[in-house]
């Protein structure tokens, strides 16, 4: 029986708090884009194009999130205007301030909407989550002030 290592394929990112504490928040691979054969963005991006088969109208074949220059993951939309039936949009890229201005399908724009979507729930998940960890580092402190009769009514 062969073992399966893509579970071992993350990304971590440690964040830390102005208490010092720090949280490590981890990324796993896109599941949609597993069948690669390789990790990275190339990789991802590679997979995704021979799914989807998704091009510009000039035709560019890439995903839209991912920077044709650095292969950050990170491209987003500044501006957009419906095109008949497919979308102008400009692009940048906030890791090496690459941009580009196109003409896409709409397969490929739905597919780079779903990839922002993920990316704002992603985005809210870790935020909730760090806002959880520092309600409760500020909740601990205030108990340990109660405990240590350091907090008086003045004090409000």
């Amino acid at each position: 029986m062969m073992s399966d290592h893509r579970h071992l394929d993350f990304n971590v990112r440690r964040v830390r708090l102005p208490s010092g504490k720090a949280i490590d928040v981890v990324y796993f691979p896109d599941p949609l884009l597993e069948g690669a054969g390789s990790s990275g963005a190339a990789g991802s991006q590679g997979a995704a194009e021979s799914q989807s088969g998704a091009s510009s109208k000039t035709g560019t074949k890439r995903l839209l999130h991912i920077c044709p220059d650095c292969d950050a993951r990170l491209v987003y939309p500044t501006a957009w205007e419906e095109h008949g039936e497919s979308w102008q949009i400009d692009l940048r890229c906030p890791n090496c301030e690459w941009t580009e201005s196109d003409v896409y399908e709409q397969e490929l724009c739905d597919a780079f909407d779903r990839e922002l979507d993920g990316g704002a729930e992603s985005l809210t998940r870790d935020l909730r989550e760090l806002t959880r960890a520092n309600l409760a580092e500020e909740v601990e402190r205030f108990a340990e002030a109660l405990d240590a009769e350091a907090i008086y009514p003045m004090d409000f």
